[in-house]
């Protein structure tokens, strides 16, 4: 075997070694689905046995229901739960355009637009030991339009709470669902 056939073979087995080294990294990996044990497997069974601490105002209210529905499915509170969800919610409302327009006497100026921020710490333990299992912090934006009309604007604000209220909810339950799927 001459000089350059034998630099010809090595070009030729380089792709064929790099894809064998690729594929033997990527064996290592494991992706797999969050509920990958299905709905009724050990994380959707591990969900449903969570109880939800009371809330302390319409917004946590509005965060605990929902929680209650996407980690149980619709079938509302376990009867012996395993785990302990304890959950502090706040929100807050901030305008963020102003309407600087004169179309009245008053030097207000009126916030076009606004944003509802909802914010909850959440700590998960199980029931028997008391142990931590996930805990964290998340937070939730619903943009909002204030009309000129003031009922309008109190229902647009408690829609944007309802929102925000939905969302951080399900990031939370995705948080929690992954961390009990481990």
């Amino acid at each position: 075997m001459s000089l350059s056939d034998k630099a010809g073979f090595r070009l030729r087995s380089f792709p064929v070694l790099a894809g064998v080294l690729l594929l033997t990294a990527l064996g290592g990996c494991q992706v797999r689905p969050l509920y990958s044990d299905g709905p009724t497997g050990s994380t959707a069974t591990a969900l449903a046995s969570i109880e939800i601490s009371e809330a302390e105002n319409r917004v946590e209210q509005e965060v605990r229901n929902a929680l209650i529905f996407l980690t149980s499915g619709g079938k509302g509170e376990p009867v012996n739960p395993q785990y302990h969800l304890a959950l502090n919610v706040s929100h807050r409302t901030m305008g963020v355009l102003y309407d600087n327009t004169d179309d009245d006497d008053d030097d207000d100026d009126d916030p076009g637009a606004g944003r509802i921020v909802v914010k909850a710490d959440y700590n998960l333990t199980k029931a028997a030991t008391g142990e931590t299992v996930k805990a964290g912090y998340r937070t939730a934006v619903a943009l909002v339009d204030f009309p000129q009309q003031e009922f309008a604007k109190v229902r647009a604000v408690r829609d944007g709470e309802n929102r925000a209220a939905k969302e951080l909810a399900e990031i939370i339950s995705a948080d929690i669902a992954a961390a009990l799927g481990r």
